[in-house]
């Protein structure tokens, strides 16, 4: 999907959770760029606060039990520091063959993971978190995406890692890089999703929380 296109259908989502929020400030807990950006490409206002937790990952866990949980325990994180509004906790998995991949830890593992996922499937799975200092209520939620690669050769993987795109990248990859155009061949699902924060089940969530 094109920029263009990601904002348009951004804007369309974006407009009725800023109607929703209406007065309410939101508090992005994260220090993805990503999810900043997806947030900004859909006109809505917020505020960046650093989660004082670190994502846990285990592949005995249903990954979206997971993603719920870690995506709650970061708005949690910065709970005490927040006096009012809507804090927004998110995180993001991708799973290949029930194995669970959060970011690499160096170059080495990225490689490997990106040779797991050449010429197959995966679910990318992202799990949103809100908690309403006003009231209290808290409430977490999940998106799954289907995301199929594209053969790749070793030549292709480690020209890709040396764009430094994938140490900060669940998966080793990033969707909206362009040097990424070469990894996927199609997506089945949210491509807002596979970016790090599906705007769609945050307004849902709003919804139930306001």
């Amino acid at each position: 999907m094109l920029k263009a296109e990601l904002k348009q259908n951004s804007l369309k989502i974006g407009h009725e959770i800023s109607r929703f929020l209406n007065g309410y400030g939101l508090i992005l807990a994260s220090n993805s760029p990503r999810r900043a950006e997806i947030l900004n490409l859909a006109g809505v206002l917020f505020k960046v606060t650093s989660p004082r937790y670190s994502e846990e990952r285990s592949d005995l866990e249903k990954p979206e039990v997971l993603v719920q949980r870690n995506s709650m325990k970061k708005a949690e994180s910065i709970s005490n520091e927040i006096q009012t509004g809507i804090i927004l906790g998110a995180d993001t998995i991708v799973v290949w063959e029930q194995e669970i991949f959060g970011k690499p830890k160096d170059e080495k593992e990225a490689i490997a993971m990106l040779k797991k996922l050449s010429g197959k499937w995966h679910q990318v799975y992202t799990g949103v978190a809100l908690l309403n200092k006003k009231n209290s209520k808290r409430i977490s939620g999940f998106e799954v995406t289907e995301v199929k690669f594209n053969e790749l050769t070793e030549k292709e993987i480690k020209e890709y890692i040396a764009t430094g795109d994938s140490l900060d990248k669940a998966g080793a990859y990033g969707i909206q890089e362009s040097a990424s155009g070469r990894l996927v061949e199609k997506i089945e699902g949210n491509f807002d999703n596979v970016m790090g924060l599906p705007l769609q089940k945050v307004l849902e969530l709003l919804e139930e929380i306001l």
